[in-house]
């Protein structure tokens, strides 16, 4: 076991390096520099911003000293934030999509599970083609078309009300993160629950199940213990890059309802080239996907007793 996570992890750490080769490639090749928004630069003045930043230097150059660099842990300085370190900006802003991403994949979690057991318990009945129905909805309709719609709806509610229900964006409290969840969550719910009843319905039919039944165990238990139990594996296999996909990929419902998380820094660096914090931000949530999917691999194993890790 020690062994299969420790081949793992040099996996992982080879994955990560080439993340981080390919954002500077990709951020060498973009049209533009950093220094391309200032307004009346003269020569003098950008030559020594240049050669602040090692812009002068050549790009194998600023390849070894950025990885160099990366291995310290140091992600570099902001181009367009004056005086912002790109780790200060992640240790500042992540836990805030943290946060909200933590109760996205909860709620696509919970709800994905048992809307799967659902629909397979009540195969082409009316319960399987209503939610069968909404899960095709939420896997159609982009974020940014729901979150939109969502924050229309909310505002018409509390207007109709006559009081807030719950805010219509901001942060700080438990009423805020509620409805952005909701819609962070909503598509991978809905990837969910199809995954969870295509392996319900492998599961209903199984030899153990028919066994347990025929021993005259309750249904309930027949559910929770023999069925449940395996067609969730499927599930926990895709739930580690799920967790890191809505964690760090929240950009516009952290737009729309005005969350002063890491995506929208992201969003900000990209419109303004600014190259550190492009490159600190991939290679972060490059990282943090690698992380989930090696903790997955070895839950993976701790659920189903039947994998061996070798």
């Amino acid at each position: 076991m020690w062994r299969y996570a420790f081949k793992r992890l040099i996996q992982g750490i080879i994955t990560v390096w080439f993340i981080a080769t390919a954002t500077f490639v990709a951020m060498q090749m973009a049209p533009g520099d950093p220094l391309s928004g200032e307004k009346a630069l003269s020569e003098e003045i950008r030559a020594n911003l240049e050669a602040k930043y090692g812009l002068d230097k050549h790009p194998v150059q600023q390849y070894f000293i950025y990885m160099g660099n990366l291995l310290k842990g140091d992600l570099g300085i902001s181009y367009t934030q004056q005086n912002r370190q790109v780790n200060d900006i992640i240790a500042e802003h992540f836990p805030v999509s943290a946060i909200l991403g933590v109760l996205a994949i909860v709620f696509a979690a919970l709800g994905g599970i048992l809307l799967g057991a659902l629909t397979a318990l009540f195969r082409n009945k009316a319960p399987d083609v209503i939610i069968m129905f909404l899960v095709i909805l939420g896997i159609s309709v982009p974020s940014f078309v729901v979150a939109a719609i969502a924050q229309l709806s909310l505002v018409n509610i509390n207007d109709l009300l006559g009081f807030s229900l719950l805010p219509v964006a901001g942060w700080g409290t438990v009423q805020h993160m509620l409805i952005p969840a909701l819609v962070l969550g909503l598509s991978t719910m809905a990837f969910l629950t199809r995954l969870m009843r295509s392996s319900m319905l492998e599961i209903i039919n199984a030899d153990y199940v028919r066994t347990a039944r025929s021993k005259g165990l309750p249904e309930s238990r027949i559910f929770s213990r023999h069925m449940l139990r395996n067609a969730i594996l499927p599930v926990v296999t895709v739930l580690g890059p799920a967790i890191a996909g809505i964690t760090t990929g929240g950009f516009v419902v952290e737009l729309v309802f005005a969350i002063p998380g890491l995506g929208r820094y992201f969003v900000q660096a990209v419109q303004q080239l600014d190259y550190t914090v492009i490159m600190g931000t991939t290679v972060f949530y490059g990282a943090f996907l690698v992380l989930m999917v090696i903790i997955v691999d070895l839950l993976y194993g701790w659920v189903d007793p039947r994998v061996r890790l070798d």
